[in-house]
């Protein structure tokens, strides 16, 4: 199989921030497979927190696409070999979307029909980014008209975080949630949950920082289900997220792939937990593999291409606020 990559800029609609950074742009990493004339797509969507790049993401596929091997339906041998080698996960999921959408061009059918899930998912909610609680309030509002539920950013460090839901809540009856982004102590986020419990909130989502040693008293004490993101990589990690979590955030990006994806899922379900689905800011292409996991899912965050200002690689479509893959062949974009 021939295998090829490139980076693609990705431009924001406006200013994302969140508690760490500010972003205006992202590169993705755009990937295709060709096997007998037919072209299978994938995208990486690198994450900088774990060393990867753009950059990084082009080397891994330039070193190691020839581990696909010849054969596109063989995803264990393919996914096996790829794990040997540490890192750069997004790298692997886009190679993985790829083999799945060539798949599906091969058969004449859509990736969801090879998995054996319907099309339809849970409504994806809209991220309102970090600000002052007015303007995120305002934010929210605009975006109620269009979504059937919302996602804050909180993790501002100044001591409004609860006045930012206390607007937002204000200002809309839709479902919340809040990614904390490991931005707040163990004390600061037992304090928090208990008052987001009486807004609302319906699960807060990565409010300590990675591997802290509070995760299991605050899953034992928060009136409010936690749920997490950074601690949650792969399927080795599901397990012990059943100490310190009530629900995992999978993206594909972190697990490596459609596959990967789909075993934490069925851990994840197998441990009682509940399972949402993110995502980085992604084209259409990245947002259609993350479609082809939603159905596994209670709750989906894949707003990614909707944040863009332009996208490169359209494909899903948003209607009734799910995010649908589209009718079509594999990922359904081209």
């Amino acid at each position: 199989m021939e295998i090829r990559a490139e980076t693609v800029r990705l431009e924001l609609a406006q200013t994302f921030v969140i508690s760490r950074e500010t972003q205006d742009w992202a590169d993705v990493v755009h990937v295709s497979v060709t096997h007998d004339g037919v072209v299978g797509l994938g995208e990486a969507a690198p994450i900088e927190r774990y060393g990867e790049t753009a950059a990084s993401t082009l080397a891994f596929v330039e070193r190691h696409g020839e581990l696909v091997g010849d054969d596109p339906f063989a995803l264990e041998s393919v996914g096996a070999r790829l794990a040997e080698i540490p890192g750069e996960q997004a790298a692997k999921s886009a190679l993985d979307a790829a083999l799945h959408d060539l798949q599906g061009k091969l058969l004449g059918v859509a990736v969801n029909r090879l998995l054996g899930l319907p099309r339809d998912g849970p409504p994806t909610s809209w991220t309102v980014w970090l600000g002052d609680p007015d303007d995120m309030a305002r934010r929210a509002a605009q975006a109620a008209t269009r979504f059937r539920r919302l996602k804050l950013k909180l993790g501002g460090g100044d001591g409004l975080d609860l006045e930012r839901v206390r607007s937002v809540r204000a200002a809309t009856d839709l479902p919340l949630q809040v990614d904390v982004n490991e931005w707040w102590s163990l004390d600061e986020a037992l304090a928090a949950c208990e008052e987001l419990a009486s807004l609302g909130v319906a699960y807060v989502e990565q409010p300590l920082r990675e591997d802290d040693p509070g995760g299991a008293e605050l899953r034992r004490r928060s009136r409010v289900p936690i749920y997490v993101d950074e601690d949650c990589h792969t399927l080795a990690d599901v397990a012990g997220c059943a100490e310190i979590a009530h629900g995992i955030n999978i993206k594909l990006a972190k697990s490596g792939g459609i596959r990967e994806a789909i075993r934490m899922a069925h851990a994840a379900r197998a441990l009682g937990l509940g399972v949402m689905l993110g995502c980085m800011i992604e084209s259409g292409l990245g947002i259609a593999a993350g479609c082809a996991v939603a159905p596994l899912c209670d709750h989906v965050d894949l707003d990614g291409n909707l944040l863009l200002a332009h996208d490169p690689a359209p494909g899903p479509v948003f209607t009734d606020g799910v995010q649908r893959a589209a009718e079509g062949v594999g990922l359904g974009c081209g």
